[in-house]
């Protein structure tokens, strides 16, 4: 057998897996299928004696793949696929659990709520709940740090878990939550205009992270902050611009000057504290989040 044979069986044993990858992520079998054979042409384009994980290698370029074909997508909807559950592929060490709840849930009610979500959010997600991969894992796909890839599985993981009967129609799990969080962020964004200090203190997880987009950074956000104490420390009196906003139906807040965003502020929310900030100045992210104002 020489090595293009090797290397095509070697695809093949892979193919299955990265094929409910690629649809989980796309929601389309037919551009599933397209994304799987991208694949198999870079594979073929690239030197797989130096490659020590093919399947890890594989995973990573459908992932990227399918992050460019859904920034790429336009107004065209997703086609229907069968009702019932689709067999989840091991990849990792996925939770029983959690991987049962999965497979019950996947259908077109949630291809629907993953379709609201932004093209990283959906990798995110896909990648870490569906097929286990770790943050460190994600996080060199999505071109994010481990923390911001965290925030966005965080993210996607409220608005699927808003999936309600079957419709297709999200809805919101915990009406209570959602109060709760408001009124964090609310007192979080008070206490930083004001130089309430420890207010902003009780407010943060003790592992808070803040990160800030190269954007973000260019006008003056910090290089990550870890630790509630430091994070709070930033923030200390220098919000007095920021307002309140939902990013993507999720509290959080903004810098608007004259309405118009130019900073949001997505918070990432662990036993009713704060546990990580993101600023986020990326015109095109700003426009994926559907960042909201809200009147004070």
């Amino acid at each position: 057998m020489d090595e293009q044979d090797w290397l095509a069986g070697q695809f093949e044993e892979n193919r299955s897996r990265l094929k409910q990858v690629a649809l989980r992520m796309l929601g389309t079998a037919i551009e599933a299928d397209d994304a799987v054979q991208e694949a198999w042409l870079r594979l073929n384009r690239s030197d797989a004696g130096v490659i020590d994980n093919l399947a890890g290698w594989l995973t990573t370029v459908v992932a990227r793949i399918c992050l460019d074909m859904l920034r790429s997508r336009k107004s065209q909807r997703e086609e229907q696929l069968p009702d019932g559950p689709f067999e989840i592929a091991d990849i990792g060490a996925v939770d029983p659990e959690r991987k049962a709840i999965l497979a019950d849930s996947m259908g077109p009610a949630l291809l629907v709520v993953l379709d609201m979500l932004t093209p990283p959010e959906r990798v995110a997600f896909v990648l870490h709940d569906m097929f286990g991969m770790s943050f460190d894992e994600i996080a060199p796909i999505l071109g994010r740090s481990q923390a911001a890839s965290r925030q966005l599985a965080s993210r996607a993981r409220r608005r699927v878990r808003g999936t309600a009967d079957g419709s297709g129609v999200r809805v919101e799990a915990n009406d209570g939550r959602d109060r709760a969080e408001r009124r964090i962020v609310d007192a979080f964004l008070a206490a930083s205009r004001d130089g309430d200090f420890e207010t902003l203190l009780s407010l943060l997880d003790p592992e808070c992270v803040l990160e800030a987009d190269e954007f973000a950074t260019l006008m003056g956000g910090p290089k990550p902050i870890e630790g509630g104490r430091k994070v709070a420390e930033f923030f200390n009196g220098r919000a007095a611009a920021a307002v309140r906003a939902t990013i993507h139906g999720v509290s959080g807040g903004a810098w608007a000057p004259n309405g118009k965003v130019r900073v949001a502020f997505s918070f990432t929310f662990r036993n009713e504290r704060i546990v990580g900030i993101e600023l986020i100045a990326d015109r095109k992210r700003l426009q994926e989040l559907g960042v909201q104002l809200l009147e004070n």
